[in-house]
């Protein structure tokens, strides 16, 4: 494993934020969903395509805290552009568990 420097996880902006809306991107290589989420007034609302389909319906996904990667550029993704990176755990399956906070935080707030 590569070591990283305390200045260097300073660079990564993971935030809080809460999906205002999901869709089927049928258009995607793998299954996934383009989800809009909402990381608060400084960050404001961003798009990412989310491999999260096998564990997840949209509908329990509506309105769900999640933890994103914030910073990074714009990734085409087909005809989509993704703004973030929302950030899980691969299972033993090959399936994504989302990262989340296990209680309610404003949109916005930073890992730290």
């Amino acid at each position: 494993m590569q070591q990283i420097t305390w200045t260097d996880f300073e660079k990564v902006e993971l935030c809080v934020g809460t999906i205002t809306d999901v869709h089927d991107f049928p258009e995607a290589k793998k299954p996934a969903y383009k989800i809009t989420a909402d990381f608060g007034a400084e960050t404001g609302i961003k798009k990412s395509s989310a491999r999260i389909t096998d564990l997840y319906t949209k509908q329990e996904l509506l309105g769900k805290q999640i933890i994103g990667v914030v910073n990074f550029p714009p990734k085409q993704i087909g005809p989509f552009s993704s703004e973030f990176l929302c950030c899980g755990f691969y299972r033993e399956d090959g399936f994504v568990v989302l990262a989340v906070p296990d209680k309610q935080t404003p949109n916005g707030a930073k890992l730290g």
